[in-house]
């Protein structure tokens, strides 16, 4: 359990990185990460609920992915143009 523990809290530097390597893209894709995020919470917590413990991790990996894209997509100073 401590694995899975781990790699979930790396999923923030993760979303970071990802976020910053797209910075450009982050506002034009705003829809399609709150989309990423309700859905695969939705089906994390299904999978959960249903036994398979590590695709609903997975789901919770790309959620927490997803919600830091989303939430530096509405930070003006992060998605400036790049030159």
């Amino acid at each position: 359990m401590i694995v899975e523990i781990i790699l979930l809290v790396l999923a923030i530097p993760a979303g970071f990185l990802i976020a910053w390597m797209a910075r450009d893209e982050l506002a034009e894709g705003r829809k399609w990460f709150r989309a990423m995020v309700i859905a695969s919470l939705t089906l994390a917590i299904l999978f959960w609920i249903l036994g398979f413990v590590y695709i609903s991790l997975t789901l919770i990996f790309i959620t927490i992915v997803s919600f830091i894209s989303l939430i530096k997509s509405r930070d003006k100073i992060w998605t400036k143009k790049r030159l």
